[in-house]
Parts: C-alpha cells; structure tokens; sequence
C-alpha cells in the first residue's frame, strides 16, 4: 500500500492531454496570398455599362480554388464602384460573365550552394533525396489572380463590351542562412493588407 501511495503522484506527474488536429488541402497563409491577391486584382474595377445598370455577376464558368471569395471580391468592387447588383438574370440590366485566367501560388527558391536533389542510385530507378547544403537561400511564395470577363444586356444577349484581365499579386519572401538561421516574413498574418517591410525584400 505503501509502494501504491508513492507511485500514486508520479502517475498524475506522467499524465499528459492530446487534441486532435485537421489537416486542410492548404495552409492559412496559402489561403490568405491567393485571398490578399484577388483583392488586389479588382482595385478600381469599373464595367462597360451604365451606373444605373443592374448587374448581374455570372460566375458559372468562373473555376478556380477559392473562386467563391474572388467572385464575392469583385462583386464587392462593383458595388463600391456604385453599381446595384441583380440576385438573378430575371432581375438584372446587364450580364457581367466571369472567368479566372489565374487564382493560385507559384514559389520560387534562390539558393546559394547545393540545392535538395533526388538521385538515382541504381537501374531499379531507386531513388534518394540528398538534402539543401547551402551558406544562404530564399524563399518567394506569391498569390497569382487574373481575372476577366465580358458585359451583355440581360434581355437581348447584345454586346456592351470586354473587361481587360484584373491582375494582382501578394508576395511574402523568407531567407534562410546557414540552413539554421531564418528571418523575413514566414507567413502571412490575417487582416495584413501589405507584405513585410522593404528590408526584408531584398
């Protein structure tokens, strides 16, 4: 009884809590470049219709990751631009007919030294990886949108006019030395409009 009084406290001491974490297709700040990205691309959008047309945004063609937060980008433009948006074609003046050129990242790694290579070893094409050695690299991850799309009358299908591609970027950008040491921005942080400051591009 003894033995159990003692063992009792490092028992509780071993204890220990998991939680369980999901895995998402992409990671928060891969939401927010593309997100950051398309908001820039509808800045100053304007349609060739009339202001006191009715719109309504047709984005059936309009296929991309994260298309829905891009058509509720430009509809947002079009709104403070000062046009009324149309629930439903029925309702509407003027069609405004979407498709995405573009809504996704590239990356792009500089580096200096040996970069991660994969190496066959062998005619079963077995393959290593052999990792980075390098004395400096950097990172760029940039959210890519282009959008564009085209106007037509609601009742008679007649052509207004083409809206040239609405292009934005949002690009963070990393370094690493040594392998170990890492500064510039890493991620994206939510409600940040700009990327890091001028130092950390170079």
């Amino acid at each position: 009884m003894r033995r159990l009084l003692l063992l009792a406290p490092l028992a509780v001491l071993a204890a220990c809590a998991s939680t369980t974490e999901t895995h998402p297709s992409r990671t928060a700040t891969e939401q927010l470049l593309t997100a950051r990205a398309a908001d820039r691309a509808v800045e100053g959008l304007t349609i060739p219709a009339p202001i006191s047309a009715r719109v309504f945004v047709d984005d059936a063609f309009f296929r991309a990751e994260n298309a829905a937060y891009a058509v509720s980008a430009i509809r947002g433009a079009l709104s403070e631009a000062g046009y009324s948006l149309a629930n439903n074609r029925d309702q509407a003046d003027v069609i405004f007919e979407l498709r995405a050129g573009a809504l996704s990242l590239e990356q792009m790694r500089r580096v200096f030294g040996i970069p991660e290579m994969r190496v066959p070893i062998n005619d079963s094409f077995n393959i290593v990886s052999l990792p980075e050695l390098s004395i400096y690299s950097q990172r760029d991850r940039v959210g890519v949108a282009e959008f564009s799309g085209f106007i037509y009358e609601a009742r008679t299908g007649a052509p207004l006019g083409a809206v040239t591609p609405m292009i934005g970027r949002y690009r963070i950008r990393s370094h690493k030395v040594l392998m170990m040491i890492s500064f510039g921005q890493q991620q994206a942080q939510p409600g940040e409009r700009e990327p890091g400051s001028s130092w950390k591009e170079f």
